[in-house]
């Protein structure tokens, strides 16, 4: 395939966090915040659209001005803050496209730097919302929604991609996903 996997570490990140006082569950309650603001307030605009305006550009301009705002955050931002993760795709001068994944290292004390409730937040808010869009995506397509299944289909491409980019830093940039499935369900099945 044309694309290289690069692990790289993130920088500075060990500084802030051994600074930080242990007493906070929540390290970063803004970036907490708006994990989840863009998010749910995509979905809040998705699900009331139809009963507050009958301007379907409006709510179609609202919804992905806030899908996209959310994908930056949470690419940029939050990912970084409340995990340690980070992803970007790069294109080299060949033109060949390389897949970037940063992980925190562990600190010289080897604590843990994110704390379980953002992380518990932070993977919520990221498997739970796209799993709601492709209901959503499921549901104009059976309801004859057509001019709604385009800003549906955004929303699952855009949180979707987040989710896709965060599972391979997570599990390991090198792993195939595919076979790390299809391992993880053997083992279910033979444990029954």
């Amino acid at each position: 395939s044309s694309e290289d996997i690069e692990d790289v570490s993130l920088f500075d990140a060990d500084d802030d966090v051994s600074r930080r006082s242990k007493k906070s569950k929540i390290r970063h309650p803004v970036a907490s915040f708006f994990h989840l603001f863009f998010r749910v307030s995509a979905i809040v605009v998705y699900l009331l659209c139809e009963l507050l305006t009958s301007s379907f550009i409006a709510c179609m301009v609202t919804i992905i001005l806030l899908l996209s705002c959310d994908f930056w955050a949470v690419k940029n931002v939050t990912g970084r803050l409340m995990v340690g993760l980070r992803w970007w795709n790069q294109v080299d001068d060949d033109g060949r496209s390389h897949w970037v994944f940063e992980a925190r290292k562990v600190s010289a004390q080897g604590s843990k730097t994110s704390s379980e409730a953002e992380s518990r937040i932070f993977w919520l808010g990221l498997i739970t919302c796209p799993m709601i869009w492709v209901i959503f995506a499921f549901s104009a397509l059976f309801s004859f929604k057509v001019k709604w299944l385009a800003v549906v289909v955004m929303g699952v491409v855009l949180q979707g991609a987040n989710l896709y980019g965060y599972i391979r830093c997570k599990v390991g940039s090198r792993k195939n996903l595919t076979s790390m499935a299809t391992n993880y369900l053997g083992r279910q099945f033979l444990r029954q």
